[in-house]
């Protein structure tokens, strides 16, 4: 998989920014309002997706993480790496 919760985050501030753009006025500011709403709802469907992979690496009590979630190495709660 290409796309992982760090991209993510990185589109968001990016449209945040965007959106800061204090040039920005009329027609394209509102292309942009339009956008960023596209974008968040978006942004919240991935979200959900990933609360549910959380929750099924909890159950599951796998020591890895997912494809969008990666394991890093930190230490989880109880100590387990």
């Amino acid at each position: 998989m290409k796309n992982k919760i760090t991209d993510l985050r990185n589109h968001l501030f990016a449209q945040l920014e965007r959106l800061g753009d204090e040039e920005l006025k009329g027609e394209a500011l509102d292309a942009e309002i339009s956008r960023a709403r596209a974008m968040s709802s978006v942004a919240g469907s991935i979200t959900d997706t990933a609360r549910v992979e959380v929750d099924y690496l909890k159950v599951t009590k796998q020591p890895k993480g997912t494809d969008f979630l990666p394991h890093d190495g930190v230490k989880r709660l109880g100590g387990e790496e």
